[in-house]
């Protein structure tokens, strides 16, 4: 079985029959084995294999574990084939492409299915640290002050530097009404940030609206989700029926969802045909451009701002790269996350699975996603100081913009 996870994004590696390589190499390097002390037999093998690859030194370290470790016995033989698959996948240096044991792959598919106890923040990797792309509204996490940006550098008494966001994810999530310690680094603190959550049953809120003064409509869409495609309709209704030319979109904080949800509401103002992202494929495949389905019911009397930020992440940075590059909506704030890759999921055997990076995305000029987000129109940064005084400086940029006729085309 193969499912392609839209829920995405980041860098481009091949992938080339993993289990063909990995067992068949052991067979090779067997016969080579400068020792036949504990194993016997291969299985399983293929003949498709480099035969440049020598597995004599895989072998030669199998049996000193034997011979020297004195907790040798206490790890299956199966349990040291997993941490090798393991080795295999994490020397791709890609952190979004993971092997996933027995117990990881169960924990992975109830994360999919929503089978969890949880403190609502989205997580990934920035610079090879774990941090924080956007805590949830009303959810422990948010109601606990925790910020776009801010890196996890222990969680309870784990150490977060070797821990891939799988891992990370399986161990704040957990048992409804328990807690879980969370260590934080944050810019310009002088001390590490602890905090303790108490998980909850997640509920991903998707929208919001608000007809400000001076005849704005503001949109803030939380999430990508499968209605989310149906409530942006509901609300651009709003926006109409409020006979407004004046439209803010807040994505701040918005860690992504499903890329479909993305191109439909990009539809909304696009002609059909046009780009909202392009799939760029690794060594394989032919890249595949994913097109407007030509809603297109604004004329250019919009004046349109979308509010960017850090957490601003995969389909929000998909929606705002085609507005922006489009000359639909004026980006305002700060640079986004940059998680823009594309994973797909293969079972290995019955109980293990591979979530392998596939593909990259790309804006409709050809920019990738991953390598540093997208950029601003026009930056607005928040210090320390406006978060806590609750100044929303973003927003009363994208205002003073509409009110002052400056985006009239």
């Amino acid at each position: 079985m193969k499912s392609r996870l839209r829920k995405i994004s980041y860098v481009v590696i091949p992938i080339l029959l993993l289990g063909v390589f990995f067992i068949v190499g052991l067979y090779i390097g067997f016969q080579n084995s400068p020792s036949s002390k504990k194993v016997t037999s291969v299985f399983n093998k293929e003949s498709s294999v480099v035969a440049e690859t020598d597995f004599a030194s895989f072998w030669k370290v199998w049996n000193l574990i034997d011979e020297k470790h004195p907790a040798a016995d206490s790890v299956s033989d199966l349990d040291r084939v997993y941490g090798a698959i393991g080795g295999l996948v994490d020397s791709l240096d890609d952190p979004y492409s993971v092997f996933f044991s027995p117990e990881e792959a169960k924990a992975f598919a109830e994360n999919i299915n929503g089978q969890f106890g949880g403190v609502g923040i989205e997580i990934g990797l920035k610079d090879n640290i774990l941090t924080v792309i956007a805590p949830l509204k009303d959810t422990p996490a948010y109601n606990s002050g925790i910020q776009s940006g801010d890196k996890i550098i222990k969680i309870d008494d784990m150490v977060t530097s070797d821990v891939t966001i799988e891992r990370a994810v399986t161990l704040i999530r957990g048992e409804i009404g328990t807690d879980v310690m969370l260590t934080i680094f944050r810019d310009g603190e002088d001390e590490p940030l602890e905090f303790t959550l108490t998980r909850a049953i997640i509920n991903i809120p998707t929208i919001e609206t608000e007809q400000l003064d001076d005849n704005i409509f503001l949109i803030r869409l939380f999430s990508f989700s499968t209605s989310s495609p149906e409530l942006f309709r509901d609300s651009l209704q709003e926006f109409i029926d409020s006979n407004s030319d004046k439209l803010i979109l807040d994505l701040r904080g918005n860690p992504g969802g499903f890329l479909e949800a993305s191109i439909d509401i990009a539809s909304w103002f696009l002609p059909s045909g046009k780009i909202v992202v392009t799939e760029a494929p690794g060594t394989e495949g032919s890249v595949t451009m994913y097109r407007s389905k030509g809603y297109d019911i604004f004329t250019d009397e919009l004046q349109f701002v979308v509010l960017i930020d850090s957490g601003s992440a995969s389909a929000s940075e998909i929606l705002a790269g085609a507005l922006q590059q489009h000359d639909i909506a004026t980006l305002v704030g700060t640079a986004t996350f940059g998680k823009g890759s594309v994973q797909e999921l293969i079972d290995i055997t019955s109980d293990t699975s591979l979530k392998i990076t596939i593909a990259e995305w790309l804006t409709p000029d050809g920019t990738s996603i991953s390598e540093s987000g997208l950029a601003p129109d026009i930056e607005v940064m928040l210090t320390r100081e406006d978060i806590e005084a609750e100044r929303d400086l973003q927003l009363d940029k994208a205002i003073e913009l509409l009110t002052s006729g400056a985006l009239k085309k």
